[in-house]
Order: C-alpha cells, then sequence, then structure tokens
C-alpha cells in the first residue's frame, strides 16, 4: 500500500510533528508499505510526472528527527522557504492524491483544526483520524469547554480574552471571576506550547505576553491542583489510563518531549472503580466532541476526588515519550501495530 505521511508544517508543535511522523513512517515501512514523508510546509520540489516513484523505495535509512528543547522559530523557517504563504507546500497533495492514504502526523494549527481535513474530503483523499468537525471542535479549546458543560461533562471555570485588549494593571473582571492561581494557555494550540501557571498578577501579565505570541485568543482556566492522567480512545474504546508525573514543574513542552524529564505510570494507580469512570469519561468526552479513530483526553483529578477535563488531542504525539503509544502497548497493541490499526480505520 503507498502511504503519504504527512508532518511538520507552519505551526509551534512543527518539531513534535516531525518527530512523530519520522516512526509512524518507519513503522509502516517496517509493516511492508511503500511510504513516503512529506513536510506539508516544505513540500517536495520534483518533477510531478516522477511523484508516483517516491514511493518505491523502501530501503533508505530510517527516517529521524530530535526533538529541540525550545519550540521553533517559524519565522526562520518561512525565511528558509523564501516567505511563502501557503500552508501546505509544493506537490504536498499530489502526493495525497497518489497515496492509498494518507496518515496525518501533523500537530496544531492547519493539521488539527480542520482546514487539512475539510480539503482532504474536497478533493476524495482518505486520511487518518477525526474529520474537519471535530478537529475544530478539539482543536478551539473554548469551543470544547462549551459542550462539555452543555453536556454536563467535568471542566474548570474559565473565560477568554484577547491578549492585546488588556489595560494595565490586569483588573478585567472577567479575570476576578477566574482567581489565582490559574492557567493561561493559546486558545488553540497544544504540546503545552505558551502554557503557564500563575500565582500572581504580575505573572499573569507575563503569561498573557508569552501566550500572545502563539495566538491573540487567550484562554485562562481555574486551576484544579491534582495528579493528571490522560485516557487514550482507539476504535471508540478506552485504552489503559496513563498518569502524568513531572520530575519537576508541570508538564510543559520541555517535560513532554525530553527523555527523562517526566515520569509515566501505565496503567495508572487508580482503583478499579475510579478507573473505569475515568475511562468512561473519555469515551463520553470522544463522542460529544465528534472525535475520530483515534485520540487522547486529558484529565486531572482534583483534591475532592473528582475527574476534570483538560482538552482532547485529535492527532496524539506519537514521539518516543508520547501517551497514547504507551497506553497502547499497555493494552498489548505494539508501535507497529497500532499504526497499522490506524490506517486500516482510515479505509474502513
Amino acid at each position: 500500500m503507498k502511504i503519504a505521511v504527512i508532518a511538520g508544517g507552519l505551526s509551534p508543535e512543527r518539531d513534535v510533528s516531525l518527530s512523530s511522523g519520522c516512526l509512524v513512517a518507519n513503522a509502516l515501512r517496517q509493516a511492508g508499505h511503500h511510504v513516503l514523508l512529506v513536510d506539508a510546509y516544505e513540500g517536495i520540489t520534483q518533477n510531478n510526472s516522477d511523484l508516483e516513484s517516491l514511493f518505491e523505495d523502501n530501503s533508505g535509512k530510517p527516517y529521524s528527527y530530535v526533538i529541540p528543547k525550545e519550540a521553533p522559530d517559524l519565522s526562520e523557517i518561512m525565511k528558509r522557504n523564501n516567505n511563502h504563504q501557503a500552508l501546505i507546500g509544493p506537490n504536498v497533495l499530489d502526493i495525497c492524491r497518489i497515496a492509498d492514504v494518507v496518515f496525518i502526523a501533523l500537530h496544531g494549527a492547519m493539521g488539527e483544526n480542520g482546514q487539512l481535513q475539510a480539503t482532504f474530503d474536497v478533493m476524495g483523499i482518505k486520511y487518518t483520524g477525526t474529520g474537519y468537525a471535530g478537529s475544530l471542535l478539539a482543536m478551539d479549546k473554548d469551543l470544547t469547554k462549551k459542550l462539555l458543560r452543555q453536556s454536563e461533562l467535568p471542566t474548570a471555570e474559565w473565560v477568554v480574552i484577547q491578549g492585546d485588549a488588556l489595560s494595565e494593571p490586569i483588573s478585567d473582571p472577567k479575570l476576578e471571576k477566574i482567581g489565582l492561581p490559574c492557567v493561561v494557555k493559546p486558545c488553540s494550540a497544544g504540546s503545552s506550547v505558551g502554557v503557564s501557571i500563575v500565582h500572581t498578577k504580575e505573572e499573569l501579565r507575563v503569561a498573557i505576553n508569552a501566550a500572545q505570541k502563539v495566538e491573540s485568543n487567550i484562554l485562562i482556566e481555574k486551576m484544579v491542583p491534582g495528579r493528571e492522567f490522560s485516557v487514550g480512545v482507539l476504535d471508540g474504546k478506552s485504552l489503559p489510563v496513563i498518569e502524568i508525573i513531572p520530575k519537576k514543574g508541570f508538564y510543559d513542552y520541555t517535560n513532554k518531549y525530553q527523555a527523562g524529564f517526566t515520569e509515566e505510570v501505565c496503567p495508572a494507580d487508580l482503583s478499579e472503580s475510579d478507573t473505569k469512570r475515568l475511562q468512561n469519561l473519555a469515551v463520553e468526552v470522544h463522542k460529544t466532541l465528534r472525535l475520530g479513530s483515534y485520540a487522547r483526553i486529558d484529565f486531572i483529578l482534583g483534591t475532592d476526588g473528582e475527574f476534570v477535563c483538560l482538552e482532547a488531542n485529535t492527532l496524539p504525539g506519537m514521539t518516543p515519550t508520547s501517551l497514547l503509544p504507551q497506553e497502547a502497548l499497555a493494552a498489548g497493541i505494539n508501535y507497529i501495530e497500532l499504526c497499522n490499526k490506524i490506517v486500516n480505520m482510515a479505509l474502513e
């Protein structure tokens, strides 16, 4: 089978995506498929008549990519590509047409907000993961939380502000409603890019400025102290629960993607009843947001013993430290089998 793995892109999560894409492409090659890894933004500069031949060579060195400690400088990437404004690079769509299926290994921006999925739908291209509607609902954290609240699913109190509209000092009455401590994050980004935990008003201004570098819509959420968990949903069924325990600070960009910075326990040390309750919640969130063949839902277990949904991930990371592959392995599904299953569900 010819499979195009789409990764990279022009997103703060670009480096994470390239790491995911390399591993996915290697796994699918090992499974016997003809695989081509393509950077969604940079594309491939080649004569159109030769594109199909790019799938034929499966004997090359394995793909590899190491995630730097800091998120990428997107302006530098644009300069390197002559500042072209199109989010989809040369020959990308033609390659996707040639492929039997596209494995979307993008994270954030166009890959997770539904734009790419809608484009593929219009062009009749088969792809992995969630469709355009569910992608949009899960990517916009404000929409996610509104739907969860309407469905009586637990989520922390929040407000959304325009970062550049706040005056000094911070006295917006909406913020008073949330109080301190709180969590500040871009409204439509992932991988903890631009996320801060805030304890003072001075920290709040710094955090808003950091989030505003990613996007102008900023979500400020009441902080729920407690243990952090994640639950993958694969083919409509929950995977084993994983607990996330950063060795220092919180589960930020560095702690997520640098090996050894976070302890992950799977299956999580929870009672049988709490495990079942959390898995059921994950499936309900998955259904509410119209998510697709696989996704991952993040939760906090508060000190009151109640689970609170943080967010949903429609294209969970597939890096060496990513949570979904660990959960799948705990369920007896190795990495190659997981990638193959995701591909087969897209074809179905």
